[in-house]
């Protein structure tokens, strides 16, 4: 077994050297191999209050709650914007992945909210996040097409339940743990649309209200500029992550243009998710195992 995983490092490397371009899609996965779970214990550490009284498990299902107020309902969502936006993630995933590409002709396509990519210093101009932003705020109705940076508003909500956040940018608990942490902000930290007064809400894509506003826009037609000037070459489509939830976006495009240019490679690493249809297996590698640990191998 060790043997053959060594040649088929040896493989994805040697295909990644050689590449014209790499498009890198990216899913939920690969922000779970660098240690961004939302839930186990870095979702009881934080959120035991709102699991106790409400009784979900895990971050995921606490953003489709109906909390008693707006207050409470802020107090929930700026924890967890804050512990998976502005936190930096506790492995290095991204920082791996950077130094595979960073000299190469690539681009990012992800799913993911919480810009890990941008954090570990890949280029901006080569990112598309096309299911929205946890810094990101919108009108709830939404009356018009704008976004809003939210880090101060979310640092400030936290720092009034009493969480103390370090010179680092971790969040700790006080000193008498939870006793010590308010499930509710101040009526005056709540988010109002500056246009119409309604309630804000987070931008992210969950119905057909979601905002793509003018940077959005940009970044859709940088994916597509990019991809026009790539996909009949040899690009490699390195697959992160990726599960069934929203294959429509990353999984199924990257097969079929894979399918459709003979140059073409697909890369999948997913633990326990990583599979290619028959028509483009000669096309294909696929390494079920962590993400982080199968970056190490490479590099």
């Amino acid at each position: 077994m060790v043997k053959i995983k060594e040649v088929l490092m040896k493989d994805i490397k040697s295909i990644l050297q050689n590449a014209d371009s790499v498009l890198i899609g990216a899913g939920a996965g690969l922000s779970t191999s660098s240690g961004f779970t939302y839930s186990g214990e870095r979702f009881k550490k934080y959120f035991a209050d709102f699991e106790k009284k409400y009784g979900f498990h895990d971050m995921y299902s606490g953003g489709f709650t109906a909390f008693e107020s707006l207050e409470e309902n802020w107090a929930y969502w700026s924890r967890q914007i804050y512990l998976n936006r502005f936190v930096k993630a506790p492995l290095p995933v991204y920082e791996k992945l950077l130094e595979l590409v960073k000299d190469k002709n690539y681009f990012v396509l992800t799913t993911n909210v919480d810009h890990c990519f941008q954090k570990a210093g890949f280029d901006k101009s080569r990112l598309f996040y096309t299911q929205g932003d946890y810094g990101l705020w919108q009108c709830s109705q939404p009356c018009h097409k704008k976004t809003y940076d939210n880090q101060l508003f979310v640092e400030k909500m936290i720092k009034e339940q009493g969480f103390v956040i370090q010179d680092d940018g971790s969040l700790e608990l006080p000193e008498n743990g939870f006793e010590g942490i308010k499930m509710t902000v101040p009526s005056e930290l709540v988010p109002l649309c500056p246009v119409c007064r309604k309630p804000m809400t987070m931008n992210l894509r969950c119905d057909d209200t979601f905002v793509e506003d003018e940077g959005w826009k940009r970044a859709a037609g940088r994916y597509e500029d990019f991809l026009n000037k790539n996909k009949e070459g040899r690009i490699v489509f390195l697959e992160l992550g990726v599960g069934g939830n929203t294959p429509g976006i990353i999984k199924y495009p990257f097969w079929n243009m894979t399918y459709a240019n003979p140059q073409a490679t697909y890369i999948c690493i997913n633990k326990g998710e990583a599979a290619v249809p028959r028509e483009i297996e000669k096309q294909s590698i696929c390494v079920n195992n962590d993400i982080y640990e199968t970056l190490a191998d490479l590099r």
